[in-house]
Protein backbone atom coordinates (compact mmCIF):
# COMPACT_ATOMS: atom_id res chain seq x y z
CA UNK A 1 0.00 0.00 0.00
CA UNK A 2 2.81 2.40 0.81
CA UNK A 3 4.66 1.79 -2.45
CA UNK A 4 1.49 2.48 -4.47
CA UNK A 5 0.96 5.72 -2.58
CA UNK A 6 4.58 6.84 -3.04
CA UNK A 7 4.52 5.90 -6.74
CA UNK A 8 1.33 7.89 -7.22
CA UNK A 9 2.85 10.87 -5.36
CA UNK A 10 6.01 10.69 -7.48
CA UNK A 11 3.92 10.61 -10.67
CA UNK A 12 1.92 13.62 -9.48
CA UNK A 13 5.13 15.51 -8.68
CA UNK A 14 6.58 14.71 -12.12
CA UNK A 15 3.39 15.86 -13.82
CA UNK A 16 3.45 19.10 -11.82
CA UNK A 17 7.05 19.76 -12.86
CA UNK A 18 6.27 18.89 -16.47
CA UNK A 19 3.28 21.21 -16.49
CA UNK A 20 5.31 23.96 -14.86
CA UNK A 21 8.11 23.69 -17.40
CA UNK A 22 5.61 23.77 -20.25
CA UNK A 23 3.93 26.88 -18.86
CA UNK A 24 7.37 28.44 -18.34
CA UNK A 25 8.21 27.72 -21.98
CA UNK A 26 4.86 29.15 -23.12
CA UNK A 27 5.39 32.38 -21.18
CA UNK A 28 9.01 32.75 -22.31
CA UNK A 29 8.11 32.03 -25.95
CA UNK A 30 5.27 34.57 -25.73
CA UNK A 31 7.60 37.22 -24.33
CA UNK A 32 10.21 36.35 -26.96
CA UNK A 33 7.54 36.72 -29.65
CA UNK A 34 6.35 40.08 -28.34
CA UNK A 35 9.90 41.42 -28.18
CA UNK A 36 10.47 40.15 -31.73
CA UNK A 37 7.29 41.88 -32.89
CA UNK A 38 8.33 45.19 -31.33
CA UNK A 39 11.87 44.84 -32.65
CA UNK A 40 10.52 44.09 -36.11
CA UNK A 41 8.25 47.13 -36.05
CA UNK A 42 11.18 49.31 -34.93
CA UNK A 43 13.36 48.01 -37.77
CA UNK A 44 10.63 48.41 -40.39
CA UNK A 45 10.09 51.99 -39.23
CA UNK A 46 13.88 52.43 -39.46
CA UNK A 47 14.22 53.63 -35.91
CA UNK A 48 17.55 55.16 -34.87
CA UNK A 49 18.26 52.65 -32.06
CA UNK A 50 20.00 50.18 -34.37
CA UNK A 51 23.76 50.13 -34.90
CA UNK A 52 25.01 50.76 -38.43
CA UNK A 53 27.35 47.94 -39.49
CA UNK A 54 28.82 48.63 -42.93
CA UNK A 55 31.19 45.59 -43.14
CA UNK A 56 29.03 42.74 -41.89
CA UNK A 57 29.00 39.45 -43.78
CA UNK A 58 25.25 38.78 -43.31
CA UNK A 59 24.21 42.35 -44.03
CA UNK A 60 20.59 42.84 -45.01
CA UNK A 61 18.60 45.99 -45.26
CA UNK A 62 17.26 46.96 -41.83
CA UNK A 63 13.72 46.63 -43.19
CA UNK A 64 14.44 43.02 -44.21
CA UNK A 65 15.59 42.17 -40.68
CA UNK A 66 12.49 43.90 -39.38
CA UNK A 67 10.19 41.68 -41.43
CA UNK A 68 12.12 38.56 -40.41
CA UNK A 69 11.81 39.40 -36.71
CA UNK A 70 8.18 40.45 -37.06
CA UNK A 71 7.15 37.20 -38.75
CA UNK A 72 9.11 35.06 -36.28
CA UNK A 73 7.59 37.03 -33.39
CA UNK A 74 4.03 36.53 -34.61
CA UNK A 75 4.60 32.79 -35.09
CA UNK A 76 6.22 32.54 -31.64
CA UNK A 77 3.22 34.20 -29.98
CA UNK A 78 0.79 31.89 -31.80
CA UNK A 79 2.79 28.79 -30.85
CA UNK A 80 2.97 29.96 -27.22
CA UNK A 81 -0.83 29.84 -27.05
CA UNK A 82 -0.69 26.22 -28.24
CA UNK A 83 1.76 25.38 -25.45
CA UNK A 84 -0.83 26.22 -22.81
CA UNK A 85 -2.80 23.19 -24.04
CA UNK A 86 0.34 20.99 -23.82
CA UNK A 87 -0.14 19.73 -27.36
CA UNK A 88 2.68 17.83 -29.06
CA UNK A 89 2.57 19.93 -32.22
CA UNK A 90 3.09 23.08 -30.13
CA UNK A 91 6.09 21.57 -28.33
CA UNK A 92 7.73 20.59 -31.63
CA UNK A 93 6.88 23.93 -33.23
CA UNK A 94 8.09 25.74 -30.10
CA UNK A 95 11.50 24.13 -30.34
CA UNK A 96 11.64 24.88 -34.06
CA UNK A 97 10.61 28.52 -33.78
CA UNK A 98 12.94 29.09 -30.81
CA UNK A 99 15.81 27.66 -32.89
CA UNK A 100 14.93 29.99 -35.78
CA UNK A 101 14.77 32.94 -33.37
CA UNK A 102 18.26 32.02 -32.09
CA UNK A 103 19.63 31.88 -35.65
CA UNK A 104 17.97 35.16 -36.70
CA UNK A 105 19.21 36.96 -33.59
CA UNK A 106 22.70 35.57 -33.96
CA UNK A 107 22.83 36.82 -37.53
CA UNK A 108 21.44 40.24 -36.58
CA UNK A 109 23.68 40.54 -33.51
CA UNK A 110 25.65 43.55 -34.80
CA UNK A 111 22.48 45.57 -35.44
CA UNK A 112 21.19 45.47 -31.85
CA UNK A 113 23.53 43.45 -29.61
CA UNK A 114 21.72 43.79 -26.26
CA UNK A 115 18.36 42.50 -27.50
CA UNK A 116 19.99 39.82 -29.62
CA UNK A 117 21.86 38.34 -26.66
CA UNK A 118 18.70 38.50 -24.52
CA UNK A 119 16.63 36.80 -27.22
CA UNK A 120 19.20 34.04 -27.74
CA UNK A 121 19.24 33.33 -24.00
CA UNK A 122 15.44 33.34 -23.68
CA UNK A 123 15.05 31.07 -26.70
CA UNK A 124 17.65 28.71 -25.26
CA UNK A 125 15.59 28.42 -22.07
CA UNK A 126 12.48 27.73 -24.14
CA UNK A 127 14.21 24.88 -25.98
CA UNK A 128 15.51 23.47 -22.70
CA UNK A 129 12.09 23.62 -21.03
CA UNK A 130 10.34 21.97 -23.97
CA UNK A 131 12.95 19.22 -24.37
CA UNK A 132 13.38 18.44 -20.65
CA UNK A 133 9.84 17.13 -20.30
CA UNK A 134 9.04 13.59 -21.46
CA UNK A 135 5.77 13.03 -23.25
CA UNK A 136 4.51 10.49 -20.70
CA UNK A 137 5.05 13.00 -17.88
CA UNK A 138 2.53 15.35 -19.47
CA UNK A 139 -0.28 12.81 -19.52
Amino acid sequence: MTSTHSTRAADTTRQAWAGGLTVFAAVMLGITGLVGIFRGIMAIAEDEVFVNTPNYVFKFDLTSWGWIHLVLGVIAVLVSFGLYRTSTWARVAGVGIAALVIIANFLSLPYYPAWSILMVAMSGFVIWALCAVKREELL
